[in-house]
């Protein structure tokens, strides 16, 4: 039996679609920093080193958003896309656990 179809992505521009990738790369990566949840010093420096540069590529997407005019994020339409691609969940893996859960 095949898992359930995850629902389509929302129409994203390009510049959108790296945003929502950059954003979710950079939320990974707090998540594997985050000292709460961490387990050894090796792996969180290794997603510290490697924060700076996705965070540059979330930084670059903006940048090319804001250069073409793209004042205004559509909330809705890139908060759809979150939910597809698991937003939720990574999201959760940059906040403090509660207390029984770490």
């Amino acid at each position: 039996m095949l898992p359930p179809e995850l629902p389509p992505l929302p129409a994203l521009t390009r510049a959108e679609g790296e945003l929502i990738d950059h954003y979710l790369e950079v939320l990974d990566l707090l998540g594997r920093i985050n000292p709460a949840r961490c387990g050894d010093t090796y792996g969180g420096l290794r997603a510290a080193q490697a924060l700076v540069g996705k965070a540059a590529g979330l930084r670059d997407a903006l940048t090319l958003m804001h250069d073409r005019g793209e004042g205004e994020l559509h909330s809705a339409t890139l908060t759809r896309a979150l939910r597809v691609l698991d937003g939720e969940r990574r999201a959760r893996l940059v906040t403090v656990p509660p207390p029984g859960e770490a």
